[in-house]
């Protein structure tokens, strides 16, 4: 069990609230360079549901593909996910979260110009495979370094919020080919395409002038290194501050733990203990349930959706869409800030069980409209809000932050590379399967995704522990039990030493209230 001391009781040379100060004014950049690759792979995947809506101009650039084409063209981007998996945690963890995140930046570049710059069918599909290459690398790289990086206080905001950035990449996506929709020409779809080297441009311009994550560092023996850089973001400079010193220990000795629990076993870890195997239970279900709980059909898909359902004007259907995506940007952001105060467990819960229902709903009516009850139509178009209002409460936020919890340092960056492995295994399977089921059977194939929906439920209630209140090393005594190893072991040497730092190195300054507001 973690000690009942609190470190975010402890004095903290920190004001409350983060725009009021310097340090964690400064610490936002970092913050928002890791947030960017989440923009990054929002817009990489969004991109298509826009383009889909240009039959003018893009879909003859592509060869005019056929359902099955189609969805190739569309995998294309998961597919290229699938080979840089295994380098991108060991670029990570060898290097480093910056350089393993330049690299990324840099094939993601590559990869929109060749997108942006050529035509046919087969350019596309290989544009969007090397995006997908660099994509992962940038994920694995930069999603971590957010949280590691960020002030105890906000980490829990902080990982939630990160995949919540996805919908601004979707937002982006959505309104520039809404604009560029009207444009007479072939860049109509062309700058949908360009605008894809945006976000990691920004990342590489940003990357020489922030600094590495402190666990990173830890992990390479370069204690000052980390110290100092805990110290300027986290307290405005005060290398004695109570909550720096208790952080590093806390980063010193989790490290060790877990470097000692894991040493030489890789990918092996995770079959090694029954926390570990039940962290890879998560991990898969959380990867394969982010994709199939109808999410999928609907945000790769949305055109063929709107148009079974009468909406066949192209303005509608990229105005519908752009409002889809802002909409659920908000929602997202909604269930992330809540996810501290509500707990990680009964969000996931909620959302599930308010998505399954929703979706009956939606195939429902479907099914009315393609039996003439043209009045169902409008309420598919309400649905689908109601259920995107459900599934980012939880599902957006969660699908990154919860993972990133409950794994350990050592085996952070594998870890997010299995739940990018599930995540692309799932994805692959709905951008090639989804539109040749929609063309052949249409909303029959929604009852598909509610069996999955209906399995999610029983998954989270089961499996799905709360972490509400831990810090990133106490999440291990969740599922590790009380044996496992952190700096606020429960000994009374541990207790007595907290307590001398506490009252002696640091006893008698008011830093003021460490919690967030």
């Amino acid at each position: 069990m973690p000690s009942p001391i609190d470190p975010l009781s402890l004095p903290n040379n920190a004001a409350s609230w983060w725009f009021r100060d310097p340090g964690l004014r400064a610490l936002a950049w970092p913050i928002v360079v890791g947030f960017a690759s989440t923009i990054s792979a929002g817009y990489d995947g969004s991109c298509m549901t826009g383009l889909q809506a240009n039959k003018r101009y893009f879909m003859p650039a592509i060869d005019n593909p056929d359902a099955n084409k189609l969805g190739i063209i569309v995998a294309a981007y998961t597919l290229g996910a699938l080979p840089g998996l295994l380098p991108a945690s060991y670029f990570a963890d060898r290097w480093g979260r910056r350089v393993a995140l330049g690299m990324g930046c840099v094939i993601i570049i590559a990869g929109g110009l060749v997108q942006a710059l050529t035509t046919g069918g087969w350019h596309m599909f290989a544009g969007r495979f090397i995006v997908g290459l660099g994509g992962v690398i940038a994920s694995i790289s930069g999603t971590p370094y957010a949280a590691e990086i960020a002030h105890p206080r906000n980490r829990a905001q902080v990982g939630a919020l990160t995949n919540t950035c996805w919908y601004v990449g979707s937002i982006i996506a959505a309104w520039t080919a809404f604009g560029t929709s009207f444009w007479a020409n072939e860049w109509s779809w062309r700058l949908v395409c360009l605008m894809q080297v945006v976000p990691p441009a920004f990342q590489l311009v940003s990357l020489p002038f922030l600094p590495e994550s402190p666990r990173w560092l830890v992990s390479k023996g370069r204690y000052e290194e980390a110290h100092a850089l805990l110290a300027r973001y986290h307290a405005n400079g005060d290398r004695e501050d109570a909550l720096v010193l208790f952080e590093l220990q806390e980063i010193k000795e989790a490290l060790a733990a877990e470097k000692a629990a894991t040493q030489g076993v890789g990918y092996s870890a995770f079959l090694k203990t029954p926390g570990n195997r039940h962290r890879l239970a998560i991990l898969i279900m959380v990867g394969l349930f982010s994709q199939w709980v109808g999410n999928g059909i609907i945000s790769y898909y949305l055109v063929s959706i709107l148009e079974s359902v009468g909406i066949t004007s192209e303005a509608q259907q990229q105005g519908y869409n752009g409002g889809l995506q802002i909409y659920n940007w908000l929602m997202a952001i909604a269930g992330s800030l809540s996810c501290e105060r509500a707990g990680r467990r009964r969000l996931w819960l909620t959302s599930a069980v308010g998505m399954f229902f929703s979706f009956i709903v939606i195939m429902g009516c479907s099914a009315a409209y393609d039996l003439g009850l043209h009045s169902a139509g409008p309420a598919v178009l309400a649905f689908l809000f109601v259920y995107f209002g459900f599934y980012d409460i939880a599902f957006t936020g969660l699908t990154l932050a919860y993972p990133l919890e409950i794994l350990p340092y050592s085996l952070r960056t594998r870890g997010l590379a299995i739940l990018q492995f599930w995540v692309t295994v799932a994805l692959c399977f709905n951008q090639y399967v989804n539109p040749i089921a929609l063309q052949a059977i249409a909303w029959k194939y929604y009852s598909v995704y509610i069996v999955v929906q209906a399995v999610a439920v029983v998954c989270i209630y089961f499996w799905f522990p709360e972490t509400r209140g831990l810090l990133l090393e106490e999440v291990a005594t969740v599922f590790d039990g009380p044996n496992a190893v952190t700096s606020q072991q429960e000994t009374s040497e541990g207790k007595k030493r907290t307590s001398i730092e506490h009252n002696e190195v640091l006893g008698g300054r008011d830093y003021g209230d460490a919690r967030a507001a």
